[in-house]
């Protein structure tokens, strides 16, 4: 079975302590309910969650949705963006399957990266690795007024923001990345085509904008 595999990547830096942190709690809950009732999505998507501080970690490595275990998630420290992107470069390298003479690999990645602030390390180099892996789609979210779109935009064409980290806004965010993960989910089972582009997933709610 090929499978659709999904990397959420979140900011859980200091300055998401408090509402922040625990929308984003609420929205991967939600987000894994809504899921779990979509018979394509159960049938082909995998989860893993990254999240990133003064260091990055896979707290929750790719797994099926149905054993989907929600991670334990605090914030705190700075906002390594480079050793997130480069951690991810890293899993999607190890975790996602290969398409091979005798088999055909896994579907290409869809990443949902959000932060809230600026990159405190060498983002560059965590990009230039990252830049290297073969991805479906990369959606890069600024959650509230102290993200740089202008940085986003070099990890991907496709950027979206928030006007405010707040709970509903942030919990906006996980429904309309869950149901880009069923329309994505979906096509692929009706083997039409991958995702690639931002158009092709449904028009996000009024608490998310796209940046043009």
């Amino acid at each position: 079975m090929r499978r659709l595999p999904v990397y959420l990547v979140l900011d859980v830096s200091g300055s998401m302590t408090g509402e922040p942190i625990e929308a984003v709690k609420n929205g991967i809950k939600t987000m894994i309910a809504a899921l779990r009732q979509d018979p394509y999505a159960l049938e082909t998507a995998h989860i893993s969650v990254i999240t990133f501080n003064h260091n990055a970690q896979q707290v929750a490595p790719l797994i099926e949705l149905a054993m989907f275990q929600e991670p334990q998630i605090t914030a705190s420290g700075t906002t390594s963006v480079g050793a997130a992107l480069s951690l991810l470069s890293d899993k999607i390298e190890s975790e996602v399957k290969k398409t091979t003479v005798e088999q055909k690999g896994d579907w290409k990645p869809l990443v949902f990266f959000m932060t809230d602030g600026l990159p405190t390390d060498d983002w560059k180099a965590g990009l230039n690795k990252f830049k290297k892996q073969k991805c479906g789609m990369v959606v890069a979210c600024a959650a509230g007024q102290h993200a740089d779109t202008t940085i986003l935009k070099e990890i991907t064409k496709n950027v979206v923001s928030l006007d405010t980290a707040d709970s509903a806004s942030i919990q906006a965010f996980f429904k309309w990345v869950s149901s880009s993960v069923s329309v994505s989910s979906a096509k692929i089972e009706n083997e039409t085509a991958e995702t690639s582009s931002i158009s092709e997933l449904p028009p996000p709610p009024d608490e998310v904008n796209i940046v043009i």
